[in-house]
């Protein structure tokens, strides 16, 4: 997978709200985490640019809602803030897309010359997604590290349940098949930025 030399890695909201279990049900993808953490890691110690999204939860009932300590960052991602040899971006937004935040993303990477974004975080067909599409709408190169993202089982109209696993892939067949993002693993990403 090629890589370009000034790709940001987008790390879209790894929050500590999205551990409550209760509130959100099953997940998939378990080993995201440590994906995740890879990802920076590598990123940072590359020197190059890492864009950490945060979801201010304007629902009352969310784990995610600002203010809360579920709207904080997961440890390993705020241990890890501020220690990358590169250019680092915080991203706040009340929206599922990291474009409609602030400051804003778009003009940020254009500013500085980046036409290539990493997306990894949660979850994956909501702001993942969402974010994927836009940015790909935008006219920007969208890779989504997909095993770098997880998400929960859902219930949708008419009663309709589709699970963790089952959401992940549809929107990976989304992104990929409709030409939004390339859809590869965080295998492929890491190897394509060690060269």
């Amino acid at each position: 997978m090629e890589s370009a030399e000034n790709a940001a890695l987008v790390v879209v909201d790894v929050q500590r709200g999205f551990d409550e279990s209760g509130f959100w049900g099953v997940r998939n993808n378990p080993g995201a985490d440590g994906n995740i953490a890879a990802l920076i890691d590598v990123w940072q110690s590359a020197g190059r640019p890492v864009v950490f999204v945060r979801h201010d939860s304007v629902r009352a009932d969310s784990p995610l809602r600002a203010g809360s300590a579920g709207n904080g960052f997961k440890a390993y991602v705020q241990e890890r803030r501020g220690k990358g040899a590169g250019p680092e971006l915080l991203v706040t937004k009340t929206v599922n897309s990291a474009f409609l935040g602030t400051p804003d993303l778009g003009a940020w990477l254009t500013a500085s010359g980046i036409g290539q974004i990493v997306l990894a975080g949660i979850q994956t067909n909501m702001c993942v997604e969402t974010t994927a599409r836009m940015g790909g709408n935008l006219g920007f190169d969208v890779i989504v590290a997909y095993d770098a993202t997880y998400t929960f089982d859902l219930v949708g109209p008419f009663g309709w349940r589709l699970g963790a696993d089952e959401l992940g892939r549809a929107a990976a067949v989304s992104l990929h098949g409709g030409g939004f993002a390339r859809v590869v693993t965080t295998a492929e990403v890491l190897a394509g930025v060690r060269g």
